[in-house]
């Protein structure tokens, strides 16, 4: 057993889990979109690897991967999950195109801090309410997947998860904002574009449309404004309760309550956001459901596990990868994001960084990071978050924007129409311009 989880025959469970993620919605959707499905598939994968972690003396190892990495991340996705459901925003205004990029704008900014899903999820039915009337409006479900579910949470920790474990792993919360200049550029190019595009398209539309537009217009609305201190809860739990605000959490003799005080104040807040919501805006109106946390919650639980002995690989044998430039990790990490989970690619490149040898360390040059070079994670986090955008796969809220502008009868490009339709013609050149002028 101990051979087996050293070498890279220890990263097959691994692969296979990432590869039915990737292809499960595609070839067996309505298999597999039971999440009890999903929980065969996780345990098949997982407890085998688990027993072959525990026989070869990687417990340690194991204990760290679910206590320090899987618990935590799966309650902020909770809490930001709850939060960000008891949000409603209602109302139909006329949609121009400087209305339309209003709304885009927004969802870009508040991917950040509730993130990309969260940000997804509150903007994207009003946005279609707003566009019910126009003919012309897949280009706008199309660059809101692309600001508001992926680009748009590039700046904290609670953006988007590949972040958040990268936070675990070292990276002060604050440092992610330095990649302000790469969030800009690519959000501001991307909004420049829709907007000359929705532009083109508004003068197309049929005047019946437009009169429909005009004369079908209902004031926007908040409900459940409350939540939006919880989020503010949030931002500040992330923050400043760790081990580098209070080192005392960082003791191995802690006791539990204070390894968990982050964990157990967000989920403090959850309940509050339970218990003080009407129960009318989160499950009537925004149609709250807990099947989607409960999906991330069994999924990744094969994902942390699997990904134990795939990460020790990696760490091992770093050095003989041949990922010796910045450049490389951006595209690995993003080629693979666009078609695997993100945040599984981006810890494992993370985990690639830390095995490098000194001088290979040394030739990046500039200060570390969560124990790598800056330029190679600012290289890894845009990679993950920027390419997620690349396919419908490439990041959890993705598929769940597509669904929802379905149900409203927009007809959404297919897998590979949205690649070369959209993806390949417009993200992928302003990725390559981020790579040449940032890294």
């Amino acid at each position: 057993m101990e051979q087996f989880v050293h070498s890279a025959w220890s990263m097959i469970p691994f692969g296979l889990m990432l590869l039915m993620i990737a292809i499960g919605p595609l070839v067996a959707e309505h298999w597999w979109e039971k999440n009890a499905n999903k929980l065969i598939v996780s345990s098949l994968l997982g407890i085998p690897t688990a027993v072959c972690l525990i026989m070869g003396g990687m417990v340690h190892e194991l204990e760290h991967q679910l206590f320090n990495d899987y618990v935590p991340f799966i309650i902020l996705l909770l809490a930001l999950f709850v939060i960000t459901g008891g949000i409603h925003i209602s109302g139909d205004i006329k949609a121009k195109p400087w209305v339309n990029t209003t709304f885009l704008g927004l969802g870009w900014l508040l991917a950040s801090i509730m993130g990309t899903t969260g940000a997804a999820m509150l903007l994207i039915r009003p946005l279609l309410t707003t566009n019910q009337q126009r003919e012309h409006k897949v280009h706008t479900v199309l660059f809101f997947i692309a600001l508001c579910a992926n680009c748009g949470g590039l700046l904290t920790p609670l953006g988007d998860p590949p972040l958040f474990m990268l936070f675990l792993r070292g990276a002060e919360f604050t440092w992610f904002m330095s990649m302000w200049p790469q969030w800009l550029f690519t959000g501001g190019m991307l909004m420049l574009i829709y907007f000359a595009l929705d532009t083109y398209y508004y003068k197309k539309e049929h005047w019946v449309a437009l009169s429909a537009d005009a004369r079908e217009q209902v004031p926007m609305r908040l409900g459940g404004s409350i939540n939006f201190l919880y989020l503010v809860g949030v931002v500040l739990s992330v923050a400043f309760i760790n081990s580098g605000s209070i080192p005392a959490m960082g003791e191995e003799n802690a006791p539990l309550w204070l390894k968990y005080l982050r964990e157990i104040v967000l989920l403090s807040l959850t309940f509050l956001s339970l218990y003080t919501t009407k129960k009318k805006v989160r499950f009537e109106l925004n149609k709250f459901s807990w099947g989607p946390i409960v999906e991330v919650a069994v999924l990744f639980l094969g994902i942390f596990t699997t990904m134990t002995p795939a990460l020790a690989y990696l760490n091992a044998n770093a050095a003989s990868l041949g990922l010796t430039d910045t450049w490389q990790f951006y595209y690995s990490t993003g080629v693979l994001s666009s078609f695997l989970d993100n945040t599984p690619t981006a810890v494992a490149f993370h985990s690639v960084a830390t095995g490098l040898t000194a001088d290979q360390i040394a030739a990046f040059g500039g200060n570390m990071m969560a124990g790598i070079p800056e330029i190679l994670l600012t290289a890894i986090c845009i990679g993950a978050v920027f390419f997620g955008a690349m396919t419908y796969i490439g990041n959890g809220p993705n598929f769940m924007v597509k669904a929802i502008a379905e149900e409203s009868g927009i007809k959404m490009p297919s897998f590979f129409g949205y690649m070369y339709k959209f993806s390949l013609i417009v993200l992928l050149p302003i990725y390559i311009l981020v790579q040449l002028i940032f890294l």
